[in-house]
């Protein structure tokens, strides 16, 4: 079913095309390609690789044909003509896909059956899993030799014809006996499942989804499922789903595996801003750990679901597409070995006047005074003597304390239990907007409980205070500036969104002084959200 970041929608449109590509131009960029129209990228460049450190990765963004009524009792036929329409989709796509030399696709969760069925009403539409550690199964060779395979068939064909791997989600069941204390009512488990098979059509893994995001049709595996199977082109690859991502299983266990260096990341994620649009968490999971994300969201502008990309800690493709219902294909060339972007040089690489500033806010510069919200220093460097009121407005469904963004330049800090958020910043011109500074510290309790930790500065809904924390996706801001909070917490997604549903990528990002934080200057256009978001997983 589909998993939402967490209610709610952001009703507007983003498609650009960057540096004058248009249909089927393929974009040179840092050592990548990608092919689809209407697909974002950051800062081109061109660089020399050798073809023997990348590879070439699909993801499709799918419009889903759907069942008018998910809760109608339907057959098995019924099913089947239904899925095998979405079906005939994909096996377009990975024929498109071949033509470039792709070697490993990912389509989207929900994307062959859909969603909002009940426990019975979804049965029809399962396929039967043996277990790929068990059984080695070539479905399109061997197609009898396990009933209500249909799905798994065509996806196992699909990859034998592209000569690619291929990545996909489908509801599966599996028998139970009495005796097993786990096993349903009804006698067999049902599954939101992902399967990978290679490009000779072989099943060679599968992973049961853990967060189940309200999908009352399926179970939660008795066992976490911490799945990694190996490539020939890649290397090592990790996999989850959707909601999973937020959480410390698997996600987190998974990638404590340093060969693991390429997650593929099938997702029905409903876009809410300012924290949690679907580009937005995948580019800071990529960049928080350092991998590449190979990430395929389902396409339902009308349900606000929309956001797939492929993405490096330092080179996003991505789509996010709110008018037309029209699904997309990405492809991009992949580095195997990312360059990460959090690291010691990173953080002291660049020792511009804006960071050497803030070293020395943190060393405690004597020059400097501080108090609750102003820095007021001696010298060259002069800050706005009025202290800003603190107020607190909702965001995230969550009551945060924030403080209001004035003046071309200053230092502000703002505090909420046990963690305190601070912003160092200059802006070349001031917009006729409302920015704020806004912290949270504490368990959301809202479509899903977990702890989070977060400072943001968020372009606010009007000039009201009651509207920072609102969804909005345009902005015309710009700022140049540092964004730091003292985390009791090392597991932190580094958010960045522009105007337009734009991503851009953090000049710097790490630790100084137990403190984590980021900087950007040059904005390409205004901010909508600069965020660094914390999760303490021991406190869910």
């Amino acid at each position: 079913m589909r998993c939402w970041g967490f209610s709610g929608a952001v009703k507007r449109f983003m498609v650009c095309i960057m540096s004058g590509a248009g249909s089927q131009l393929a974009l040179f960029l840092f050592g990548c390609y990608v092919v689809a129209l209407g697909v974002h990228t950051e800062e081109p460049r061109v660089a020399q690789h050798s073809e023997a450190e990348h590879y070439v990765a699909a993801v499709y963004e799918h419009q889903s044909i759907f069942t008018p009524s998910p809760l109608a009792l339907v057959g098995r036929k019924q099913a089947l003509d239904l899925m095998n329409q979405n079906l005939d989709i994909y096996e377009q796509q990975v024929t498109t896909a071949a033509q470039k030399g792709v070697q490993i696709i990912v389509f989207p969760e929900d994307g062959i059956h859909g969603f909002n069925f009940t426990r019975t009403s979804i049965y029809p539409f399962l396929d039967f899993m043996p277990s790929p550690q068990l059984v080695r199964w070539n479905p399109c060779l061997e197609p009898h030799r396990f009933n209500d395979t249909e799905v798994l068939q065509r996806l196992s064909c699909m990859a034998i014809k592209g000569n690619m791997f291929l990545v996909a989600n489908l509801g599966t069941k599996q028998p139970c006996h009495n005796n097993d204390p786990g096993c349903p009512h009804d006698g067999r488990y049902q599954f939101n499942t992902n399967v990978v098979f290679s490009n000779n059509g072989t099943l060679v893994d599968r992973y049961r989804k853990h967060n189940l995001y309200f999908e009352a049709a399926f179970d939660t595996p008795l066992k976490v499922d911490h799945i990694i199977f190996d490539t020939p082109f890649a290397g090592k690859f990790g996999i989850f789903t959707c909601f999973d991502i937020l959480f410390f299983d698997p996600a987190i266990r998974l990638l404590r595996d340093s060969e693991v260096k390429h997650v593929v990341y099938p997702t029905a994620w409903m876009n809410q801003l300012p924290l949690l649009a679907a580009i937005q968490i995948q580019r800071a999971f990529a960049i928080a750990f350092g991998i590449n994300l190979l990430a395929a969201n389902i396409h339902h502008p009308s349900l606000g679901m929309t956001g797939s990309g492929i993405h490096s800690p330092r080179k996003s493709f991505w789509h996010h597409d709110m008018e037309n219902a029209t699904g997309h294909l990405i492809i991009a060339q992949v580095a195997r070995n990312p360059l990460g972007l959090i690291g010691p040089e990173n953080a002291t690489g660049k020792m511009n006047p804006s960071h050497s500033k803030f070293l020395e806010i943190l060393a405690g510069d004597p020059y400097c005074e501080k108090d609750a919200q102003e820095v007021h220093c001696d010298g060259a460097t002069k800050w706005n003597m009025n202290t800003p009121p603190v107020f607190h407005s909702e965001m995230m469904y969550d009551n945060f304390t924030l403080v209001p963004v004035w003046g071309k330049e200053g230092y502000l800090r703002v505090c909420a239990n046990g963690l305190c958020c601070y912003l160092l910043y200059q802006r070349p011109t001031l917009s006729k907007e409302l920015y704020a500074l806004g912290v949270f510290d504490g368990l959301h309790t809202v479509h899903g409980t977990y702890y989070v930790q977060v400072c943001a500065l968020v372009k606010c809904g009007g000039l009201g205070f009651n509207t920072c924390g609102q969804e909005i996706t345009e902005a015309t801001g710009i700022f140049e500036f540092h964004l730091w909070g003292n985390f009791s917490t090392s597991y932190i997604f580094p958010l960045l969104l522009t105007s337009g549903m734009s991503l851009e990528t953090p000049d710097q990002l790490g630790w100084e002084n137990d403190y984590s934080f980021l900087s950007k200057s040059g904005l390409s256009s205004g901010l909508v959200t600069a965020a660094l978001y914390g999760r303490l997983y021991e406190r869910d």
